[in-house]
C-alpha cells in the first residue's frame, strides 16, 4: 500500500491501441474506477477508434506524451520488444503498470522491469489473463483445498489454428520467439502458480518451424513447441503449443492435472478461444465444476486498475514473472541445443 497517497480514481494512460489494447481500455472505462487522461499509438485509425472509448482523453503517439501528463497508471500493449523498457520508463517517472505479456523476451528483461517496479514502489501487473477464468478459479480451488491428493501429472496444451497475424510476431528480436512465449507463457504461468510455485527443471524440449527443427541463431521463431518439466517433487509437466497446427478447428486448449485423489481438467468448448469448461474426475465418473457463460478476457487488467484505486504499491508477487520468463528461457535453451544450464524456478 502507498503511504502518500490512496486513489480514488486513478487517471490511466494506454499506450498500444490494438485490439487488446482497445479492449483493455473499454473494459476499464466501463467500470468507472479510473479516468483516462490519454492514449497513444502510431497508427493514426487505431487513435481515432479509441476516441470513441475515451472522447475527452488526450492523443498522441508515443509514451513521452503520455507521460509528460503525469498519470497514475500507464496500460501498455506495443509489441514485446518494447514491453521491459516501456515498463521501467513509466516506473521512472512515478506510473504504475499494465503490462500485455510477455514483460520482456527473455528473464533478463523482466527481471530489470521487476526491478523498476520495486524501486519506484509501484504496482506491477501482466495480462495473464488465463487465470481469471472461472473454469481455472474452480479447478484451482480443487487444488489448493487438497482435493486431488498428491499431484503426480500434469498435461498442458494450447494450440492456435491461425497464428498472429502482425510480422514482428515471427521476428524473434521483436517477439522474443514464437508459439511457446506467445501461448506457452499461460501454459507454464497456469502450472506453476497452480502447483505453489515449485522448482522446475526442463527435462526435453523440441522447437520447430515448418515442420523443421528451429535453428538457434536465426531470426525465425517456433511454430510448435514441446516441453517436458519435472518439479523438484517429481511431477512430470508436459507441455505443447503451436500456430497454425491442423487441429480441426479454431483452437484446441487444455490443462490437465491428475492426483491419487482424483483429476481435474479445463477445456475450451467447440474449439472456442474464449469458452472454457471445469471438469473433475473420480475414476469413470465426471462432474462440471464451470461452464460459459463467462466474460473474463479483461479481468486481469480490471483487477490491476481496483489495487491501483485502493492505492496498493509495489507488490513481491510480481517477481514470479521472472520465474516463468526463467521457465520459458530453459525451455528455449534445451530445444534449440544454446548453452545453458536448464534450470528454472524460485529467485
Amino acid at each position: 500500500m502507498r503511504d502518500d497517497v490512496t486513489l480514488s480514481r486513478p487517471t490511466l494512460g494506454f499506450l498500444g491501441l490494438g485490439w487488446i489494447g482497445r479492449n483493455r481500455m473499454e473494459a476499464m472505462a466501463a467500470t468507472g474506477m479510473g479516468e483516462i487522461l490519454a492514449f497513444a499509438d502510431l497508427d493514426p485509425e487505431a487513435v481515432a477508434q479509441s476516441g470513441t472509448i475515451a472522447s475527452l482523453a488526450q492523443r498522441g503517439r508515443s509514451l513521452d506524451e503520455i507521460l509528460e501528463l503525469k498519470p497514475d497508471g500507464v496500460v501498455i500493449a506495443t509489441p514485446s520488444a518494447l514491453h521491459a523498457a516501456q515498463t521501467i520508463q513509466a516506473f521512472e517517472s512515478g506510473a504504475a503498470v499494465f503490462c500485455q505479456k510477455p514483460l520482456g523476451r527473455n528473464a533478463e528483461e523482466t527481471a530489470a522491469a521487476v526491478a523498476a517496479a520495486r524501486q519506484a514502489d509501484r504496482l506491477l501487473a501482466t495480462d495473464l489473463s488465463y487465470r481469471h477464468t472461472a473454469a481455472v478459479r474452480a479447478i484451482a480451488d480443487e487444488i489448493r483445498n487438497g482435493g486431488l491428493g498428491e499431484i503426480y501429472a500434469v498435461d498442458l496444451t494450447f494450440h492456435n489454428a491461425y497464428g498472429p497475424d502482425k510480422p514482428w510476431f515471427r521476428d524473434r528480436s521483436l517477439s522474443g520467439g514464437g508459439c511457446l512465449i506467445d501461448l506457452g507463457v499461460h501454459l507454464v504461468d497456469l502450472a506453476l502458480w497452480l502447483l505453489d510455485w515449485p522448482e522446475v527443471e526442463c527435462r526435453a524440449a523440441s522447437l520447430k518451424r515448418g515442420g523443421q527443427p528451429l535453428e538457434p541463431d536465426g531470426d525465425g521463431v517456433e511454430d510448435l513447441a514441446l516441453a517436458t518439466l519435472e518439479t523438484e517433487t517429481g511431477i512430470p509437466v508436459r507441455l505443447a503449443c503451436s500456430w497454425n497446427l491442423p487441429a480441426g478447428c479454431d483452437a484446441v486448449i487444455r490443462c490437465e492435472f491428475y492426483g491419487t485423489k482424483g483429476g481435474v481438467t479445463v477445456t475450451n468448448t467447440g474449439g472456442s478461444f474464449y469458452d472454457f469448461e471445469a471438469w473433475r474426475h473420480d475414476g469413470c465418473e465426471t462432474r462440471l465444476l464451470a461452464a460459459p457463460p463467462d466474460d473474463w478476457g479483461a479481468r486481469a487488467a480490471v483487477d490491476w486498475l481496483g489495487r491501483l484505486a485502493r492505492g496498493e504499491g509495489y507488490d513481491p508477487e510480481c517477481e514470479r514473472l521472472v520465474t516463468v520468463a526463467r521457465t520459458l528461457d530453459a525451455i528455449y535453451a534445451s530445444g534449440t541445443g544454446a548453452s545453458g544450464t536448464g534450470r528454472a524456478g524460485r529467485r
